[in-house]
């Protein structure tokens, strides 16, 4: 552990849009803890010289945010299966004989979002369709792998994308076509948009969810608005649903943990704060 007020922060280009600030500004605040978690604007050219310079200054660690999250496996001396898996990673922990640990904690934070508003989901009880294929869908597929999904259907617009994600992951993700979207609800137990359609300011995700099965949990990344056009007529059909609030917060704990040595605690003051 390096000396002095511990230090941390987030890395992207552009930075002013993330919430991590606040996030971890709330659990240092929380648990009386002197350090400080700042936003870092890093441009792609200046990566490796960034990081470099940040471990320097005595910064335990960074989030990694866009465009960020492919480059810096490239350049730690140390990837955790997770990130491996994913391909991206968007927590880094910096070494004591130098260097930097890469990992990829967004699994673990839709993993434990949906576990802490749904205790009895079962992943393995029954197929999964994912919708996306971008990003933020590697770290949904890499956790319904891990929770043993039997069948992940990958819908995306573009196939080939979904093709592509099928091949890297391979066993049982296949990808379904955009039109068939549907059909692929049929009898699944966990269904996930990834995309942005939802988001405010975009056109919304349409898609009956009357096929799938009736305890199935039903989730969407956006958080913004906290309760989707997709999300609200998923509810309106009878079905459990999970905000992608939760996500964010979750995949802050690893992080926190490894920085500022204190296991921090998601709860409703936590995501009344990070949405004030």
């Amino acid at each position: 552990m390096k000396d002095g007020i511990p230090l941390a922060g987030v890395i992207g280009w552009p930075i002013n849009h993330s919430r991590s600030p606040v996030l971890h500004g709330y659990w240092l605040e929380r648990y009386g803890i002197t350090g400080y978690y700042v936003p870092v604007a890093v441009a792609p050219e200046n990566l490796r010289e960034a990081l470099g310079s940040l471990s320097l200054l005595g910064f335990r660690g960074v989030n990694v945010t866009i465009p960020h999250k492919e480059a810096v496996l490239e350049l730690a001396k140390t990837v955790s299966e997770t990130a491996k898996a994913i391909g991206a990673a968007n927590t880094i922990t910096f070494l004591e004989g130098g260097g930097f640990h890469a990992d990829n904690t967004d699994a673990y934070g839709f993993r434990e979002n949906i576990r802490q508003t749904h205790p009895d989901w079962r992943a393995d009880r029954g197929p999964a369709l994912v919708i996306g294929a971008g990003g933020a869908s590697r770290a949904v597929i890499q956790t319904l792998i891990d929770e043993g999904t039997p069948e992940i259907r990958l819908a995306n617009r573009t196939r080939q994308r979904a093709e592509a994600l099928s091949e890297h992951f391979g066993g049982p993700v296949k990808p379904v076509d955009w039109s068939k979207l549907e059909d692929a609800t049929d009898s699944a137990v966990t269904v996930v948009n990834t995309t942005a359609l939802g988001m405010a300011g975009q056109e919304p995700l349409e898609v009956n969810l009357m096929r799938a099965d009736p305890e199935a949990i039903v989730s969407d990344i956006v958080y913004v608005p906290l309760e989707t056009p997709f999300l609200k007529k998923a509810s309106s059909q009878g079905f459990r649903t999970v905000d992608g609030l939760g996500m964010l917060l979750h995949q802050g704990v690893p992080g926190f943990q490894a920085w500022f040595g204190k296991m921090p605690v998601v709860d409703a003051d936590l995501r009344a704060r990070v949405l004030g």
